[in-house]
């Protein structure tokens, strides 16, 4: 009989865009951790005798600049390389800040359905009413550009999401059997909540995770494109298209690198998703 975490690997791989999308997100998360030893310049070295220098394979290209530069000198894979650290790591930051929070809401909500429950989910009805990218330049406004501030915003235009998911969960769970005998038992609430109601409700919260993650990392790069986000000199992949959009038609791959880089990133992420819901929804497996 095969393990759980066997059973899972092999629902996974059986997808093999997710399986090639792990690869290609592995590879950037890995080229984004290791960006001081990778980066082969200063991501805010300025060189001003090379500026908009085009990558190595167009004419006027260099071997010194292997994906050309910037308008200001700067060598764009060492920027691309660093600006992974800031976008990953900010998408993964605003995915903890929502999913945490989210999931504690959501089973208040559902175990306190008189109580707690509608003073939860009205407010969570009223930050659904406002559009999220615009309900993050809201609380930016208020709280100042920067990666922890644009990380907050955008979990919390995320959190509705993770406390709608978690209590509809939780609420098709309570009503089982195991849920009753555990209470019978002696159960506390914290007790059903967490150790008996909440790993039932991994599945879908997972897989909305990876999904939110390609979410929060458009919302950090269109922040980071309108100047709301991290601020320079650090560099970013949406800021650097914010940078580069004057010089689309002179210097194409200014603007060209840094989308590249976002569509592949999100591209792999949702393909992720599409592999995760493969491999942990039980309906799915029955079909295949």
């Amino acid at each position: 009989m095969k393990s759980p975490l066997r059973e899972f690997w092999d629902g996974f791989a059986a997808n093999r865009g997710a399986l090639v999308a792990l690869i290609v997100f592995c590879t950037l998360v890995l080229a984004a951790l290791a960006a001081p030893w990778l980066a082969p310049h200063d991501p805010i070295e300025q060189y001003r005798a090379h500026m908009l220098t085009p990558p190595v394979w167009m004419d006027g290209g260099s071997a010194r600049f292997l994906l050309g530069t910037d308008e200001l000198g700067r060598d764009i894979l060492s920027r691309l390389l660093h600006g992974g650290r800031a976008s990953l790591g900010l998408a993964a930051a605003a995915v903890l800040l929502s999913l945490i929070p989210g999931v504690l809401l959501g089973l208040l909500a559902a175990f306190y359905g008189r109580s707690a429950g509608p003073l939860i989910m009205r407010t969570m009805d009223i930050l659904l009413a406002l559009p999220g990218l615009l309900l993050a330049i809201c609380v930016i406004t208020i709280l100042g550009p920067g990666l922890a501030n644009t990380a907050l915003a955008i979990a919390i235009g995320a959190l509705p999401g993770f406390v709608r998911l978690t209590r509809a969960s939780a609420l098709a769970e309570l009503p089982k059997d195991y849920v009753t005998a555990s209470r019978v038992a002696g159960a506390g609430t914290l007790r059903q909540m967490f150790v008996n109601v909440l790993p039932n409700c991994m599945a879908p919260l997972i897989v909305n995770a990876s999904l939110g993650f390609s979410t929060a990392l458009l919302a950090a790069a269109g922040l980071g494109f309108l100047g709301l986000g991290v601020q320079a000199p650090t560099p970013e992949w949406g800021s650097m298209l914010s940078s580069a959009r004057d010089y689309i038609q002179r210097a194409g791959w200014v603007v060209t690198l840094p989308g590249l880089t976002i569509l592949v990133a999100v591209l792999a992420v949702n393909l992720m998703g599409d592999g995760l819901r493969d491999a942990l929804d039980p309906k799915l497996k029955k079909l295949q």
